[in-house]
């Protein structure tokens, strides 16, 4: 009983370790760019390398926690994670820094991944979207503390310390998960799909290299041109291979159950226009508006309480909605809010900013703890580690996009105004275009059952009431 208790709260550790740690990077990426000697836009392929790593690493930690075991993955997982933050810290170059948030990011393709597996299978369907929300609210304290603490690092010591804070909370969470969690494994593990993995890996790599390379930061146009070329066909050869191999590492099978297939396509469209905004708004605050790393922190830390808000509501809320409704309405409310950044300018008062920010905050944390419940209604248990596998590749690969989108569209409205360097008025654009991709999610989610993960988010459905007693549609309920 205490262990599943604590559960939740070991594997929040690697939760809180990462999202602090992509916060409080985003707050001091202006500074760390002016140390390293480089333009802030080129350090888009600082969070782009970390994302890329999670999307090529991420198809495996299935395979890996039920070969070798959840408990094994997860702690060795940690450990690569501070690794990579040590060499965040000695790094001197732009390539440096890149290649140390890929190595951090193989840490967090097992990491989390494979804390929530362990999670998802060991408690009831009807308690999942609890223990999510349980999960992710001491996680969440990260990005809440992450962007002032950042700041405050940056401007009075020196963006380096800001990856040592690691180190004491990986140290925790190793020894934690060595005594409580389980290491769950699987007796009859299939083989791994070796060619299946290089396909991947090369594909999302080259993929997102390409994307992420697209500003002539590192290589030539070419050479970005052709990695994204290289990447896509890879891809799609992977796609053919998953057809005829039995056990392939990420099981495109699994797009056929219709919860799953809108939780990933929707929710990888949703996450285009969210992924863009570590990186945008503090960018945006700082190298637009002229703000300092702390003042810059202390404004957009607010979006994370907002988040934590609502995670003590999302039950609530699912017991009246339903996945259905809740998930098509709200996609166009996060995407407005997504928008409303685009408003933004150096006059805007910091009250105001702030109010957005904690708004917007409230309805995407509510959009990602549906979006994660419903992703595995109606997957088995021995399907689980398949189904957060793909889902989680699939959504750092949305997460990677959205980042190099929105700075391809920042640094092409610099362009056609003739700037040398991004002001201000080029953000606008930036946020609203990646906001436009958002709101398509919501004509997915509209294909939706009315009755999709009822088990799990407790909607009943009246089956009773005549036709003139309701709103007359599928989104009443009925």
């Amino acid at each position: 009983m205490r262990q599943s208790r604590l559960l939740p709260l070991i594997i929040a550790t690697a939760l809180f370790m990462e999202n602090m740690d992509s916060t409080v990077i985003s707050t001091s990426l202006p500074m760390i760019a002016q140390d390293l000697g480089t333009d802030p836009i080129a350090l888009k392929l600082a969070l782009t390398s970390y994302l890329v790593s999670l999307a090529i690493f991420i198809p495996i930690s299935g395979w890996m926690a039920d070969k070798y075991g959840a408990q094994t993955i997860f702690t060795a997982a940690i450990g690569v994670f501070m690794a990579g933050s040590l060499a965040c810290a000695a790094a001197d170059s732009l390539e440096g820094f890149v290649f140390s948030r890929f190595v951090q990011g193989a840490g967090g393709a097992m990491m989390v991944p494979v804390g929530r597996l362990v999670l998802l299978r060991s408690v009831a369907r009807s308690e999942v979207v609890q223990a999510l929300a349980t999960l992710t609210i001491p996680a969440l304290i990260g990005p809440i503390i992450g962007p002032p603490l950042g700041g405050f690092i940056t401007e009075f010591f020196h963006w380096r310390w800001i990856f040592f804070i690691n180190i004491p909370i990986g140290i925790l969470g190793i020894v934690c998960a060595l005594m409580f969690v389980p290491n769950i494994k699987e007796d009859d593990t299939p083989p791994l799909d070796i060619i299946g993995f290089l396909l991947t890996g090369v594909g999302f790599s080259l993929l997102m290299l390409g994307f992420s390379t697209s500003g002539q930061h590192l290589i030539p146009g070419a050479i970005s041109l052709g990695c994204t070329v290289i990447g896509a066909v890879s891809l799609v050869l992977y796609v053919f291979h998953a057809r005829r191999t039995p056990y392939p590492v990420l099981h495109l099978s699994l797009l056929k159950v219709p919860t799953f297939r809108a939780s990933v396509i929707g929710g990888s469209l949703f996450r285009i226009g969210i992924g863009a905004i570590p990186f945008l708004l503090p960018l945006m605050l700082q190298v637009g508006f002229g703000l300092g790393p702390l003042a810059s922190g202390s404004l957009t830390f607010i979006g994370a309480v907002g988040a934590l808000f609502m995670k003590t509501m999302a039950k609530r809320i699912l017991e009246r909605t339903g996945f259905r409704r809740l998930l098509t309405i709200n996609a166009f409310i996060g995407a407005a809010f997504v928008a409303a950044n685009g408003f933004f300018t150096p006059e805007t008062p910091h009250w105001l900013i702030m109010i957005f920010l904690l708004i917007g905050g409230c309805f995407r944390s509510l959009q990602f703890t549906s979006l994660n419940a419903i992703g595995y209604a109606e997957i088995s248990n021995r399907e689980m580690s398949y189904a957060t596998s793909l889902g989680s590749a699939l959504q750092q690969v949305s997460l990677s996009i959205g980042v190099a989108f929105g700075a391809f569209v920042l640094e092409t409205a610099a362009s056609l105004n003739g700037d040398r360097s991004v002001t201000a008025a080029d953000f606008g654009p930036a946020f609203w275009a990646v906001a436009a991709i958002s709101a398509t999610s919501g004509f997915v989610f509209a294909r939706l059952s009315p009755t999709a993960g009822a088990e799990m988010s407790g909607h009943k459905i009246v089956k009773d009431r005549p036709p003139s007693a309701g709103l007359g549609d599928g989104m009443s309920g009925r």
